[in-house]
């Protein structure tokens, strides 16, 4: 999925810049007197051998004019020496920025699927940018080298088969209290004088319960088995804060009914709906205090 791929690659765009210096720094060679095209070319074709899902490599001088062919796998090339390209991204952010940098996904012109440019000045002995190495990498390579996906070992496959079963059982139970909340309230048929609040409360419980529950199957769904919106945008984990929300809707719809059970029957025990209450707000107030903590530690993190 292409809005999934952009998306987990504005999650990790940080470490696929880092391992792309690395990848340069360790290869190319820099601040050194002499430095022909022919040098820098042939390490960048060995970068290119090492990484077997690049699509292309090629070297712009410091105007931006690309000074050799566009190197593909397999010993094939195509011939753009001579082509400017100062306008792309590529180069005039790592002639403005003086480091490697990485560009945002863009329809590549060799197959037109979503890549990414990383690109690296390179300085002669008096610190002047004399030539700007490029390689160009699909989208999906990117996300899968810096950002591994379940589906690349066989524990996340495992994972995701059985965070699909859970996932289906807990749809099930979702179903079933649905069925049960549904049933309670027409087990009375149209003869709504008849109904209790007692059974109105029940029918509640059940059905807000099967919300929830089919809520949170949703979110463990996307984020375990699909991979998605594994963050919230308060940066804490959804799959808590959906669990804890369908406790803290619970006990609350739980408490509501016991209030107005014991206004009407048991006045002295009214302490312990209340206690419930207390605890719930609890709850409430310990939930709110992780996600406040979590966007925290997410914002030192960014």
């Amino acid at each position: 999925m292409v809005a999934r791929d952009i998306q987990q690659f504005g999650e990790i765009r940080t470490k696929a810049r880092a391992y792309f210096c690395y990848l340069f720094s360790k290869n190319l060679p820099n601040r050194l007197p002499e430095i022909s095209p022919e040098a820098v070319t042939s390490r960048l074709r060995k970068i290119m051998g090492d990484q077997p899902d690049c699509e292309g490599v090629y070297l712009l001088d410091d105007k931006g004019i690309q000074v050799c062919p566009t190197y593909l796998p397999d010993g094939k090339k195509l011939e753009a020496g001579g082509e400017v390209r100062s306008t792309r991204a590529y180069y005039y952010r790592a002639m403005k920025e003086k480091r490697c940098t990485i560009t945002d996904p863009y329809p590549s012109l060799i197959t037109q699927e979503l890549c990414i440019t990383a690109s690296q000045p390179i300085f002669d002995e008096n610190g002047s940018v004399k030539y700007v190495a490029c390689l160009d990498m699909p989208l999906k390579s990117v996300v899968q080298l810096t950002h591994p996906t379940a589906v690349n070992s066989l524990f996340g496959r495992i994972s995701k088969t059985a965070y699909s079963l859970f996932s289906f059982a807990l749809a099930l139970v979702a179903l079933l209290l649905f069925v049960k909340g549904v049933e309670s309230f027409l087990s009375h048929g149209f003869d709504y004088k008849s109904l209790e609040i007692k059974t109105i409360f029940e029918a509640t419980i059940l059905l807000t319960l099967s919300l929830a529950i089919f809520d949170l199957v949703k979110t463990i769904f996307e984020e375990e088995v699909l991979g998605l919106h594994r963050r919230s945008s308060s940066g804490a984990n959804r799959t808590m804060i959906k669990f804890m929300g369908s406790i803290i809707i619970a006990l609350s719809i739980e408490a509501l009914m016991l209030v107005f059970k014991f206004a009407m029957i048991e006045p002295n025990m009214l302490i312990h709906a209340v206690e419930l209450i207390a605890g719930v707000s609890l709850l409430t107030f310990t939930l709110a205090v992780y996600i406040k903590l979590t966007k925290q530690v997410q914002g030192d993190e960014d």
